[in-house]
């Protein structure tokens, strides 16, 4: 994903004038063919996202990029009064989202990022699945008036589409399997897509990626709740204020379906080891999700 995004900024670069990178000593090597249009505010978040705005404000596009655990977290309060307050158009980049550096522990790893930003006004939100989402995220964030937040999870994970994504009308989630089975439906966003599709494998279950969060469409949401008996929810982030409460609070207005969320529990991680292995401790293997879905399903019965 790191690739073609990449990709996505030397193009932009080159068709506009006005497009410009700010990093903060994090991803030289997605800016190997940068030589203009880029500043390197070294470690100096919070002055940066000022940096942006100032940008922002004289006619310029910035895009703002650092590992998820700096950005957006640590500069939430810059995010929220020098940029989203105004609703100038800055594009945040937070790589390495949820728990892809899990050997650094719990200060580098980001399972808040969509919750706090989800409360702020006039911020978009995007989580892509693959290189084909991450154009399509990309795009539309050089599209709209206003913040985005797009949020980049494992790279080097399954393709889940074959062709480019093309407008996604209103917001909506793409369907990247169909099956008959109206029991059940997987909505995941980011890095648990490929896990969605895994898993769906013992259910028999149609399957559905989440690039847009803020906004999202809440008829199509309506519409899922109205057709399958479960929907459960899959992301690398907490249970508390992600794609899980989306629908919850989506769903919670119809009442016709039961909502499952699995992510990160409320707790942090207690030990370093392996993006695998920390993913397993935290509950978000194969095995340990299968389980929780049967356990879920087999108790909504009684």
């Amino acid at each position: 994903m790191r690739e073609i995004f990449s990709k996505c900024l030397l193009n932009t670069a080159k068709k506009n004038k006005n497009f410009i990178v700010l990093t903060g000593d994090h991803g030289y090597g997605i800016f190997n063919e940068f030589k203009k249009q880029f500043i390197n505010a070294g470690v100096a978040e919070q002055n940066m996202i000022g940096v942006a705005a100032g940008l922002s404000r004289t006619g310029f596009i910035p895009l703002v990029y650092g590992l998820s655990s700096f950005i957006p977290v640590r500069v939430y309060e810059q995010i929220k009064l020098d940029v989203a307050h105004d609703n100038l158009k800055v594009i945040f980049i937070g790589d390495g989202a949820g728990l892809v550096y899990s050997y650094l522990g719990t200060s580098h790893q980001s399972i808040e990022d969509i919750a706090c930003l989800r409360a702020l006004p006039n911020l978009n939100i995007f989580s892509p699945a693959d290189n084909y989402e991450m154009k399509y995220c990309f795009d539309k964030a050089i599209k709209v008036n206003g913040p985005s937040y797009i949020r980049i999870g494992k790279s080097d994970l399954s393709q889940i589409h074959n062709n480019k994504i093309s407008q996604i009308k209103n917001n909506q989630l793409l369907k990247v399997q169909s099956k008959k089975n109206l029991v059940m439906a997987i909505i995941a966003t980011g890095s648990m897509v490929v896990k969605a599709l895994e898993i769906s494998r013992f259910f028999n279950c149609s399957v559905f990626s989440a690039p847009n969060l803020k906004p999202i469409d809440e008829k199509q949401i309506f519409k899922l709740s109205s057709k399958y008996r479960y929907l459960v929810t899959l992301e690398e982030h907490s249970i508390y204020g992600g794609l899980g409460s989306i629908i919850r609070e989506i769903t919670s207005k119809s009442a016709l379906s039961k909502v499952l969320s699995i992510g990160i529990e409320d707790k942090f991680t207690d030990k370093c080891g392996s993006y695998d292995y920390t993913l397993d401790s935290i509950g978000l293997s194969n095995s340990n999700i299968t389980m929780k879905i049967k356990k879920f399903i087999n108790n909504s019965k009684v």
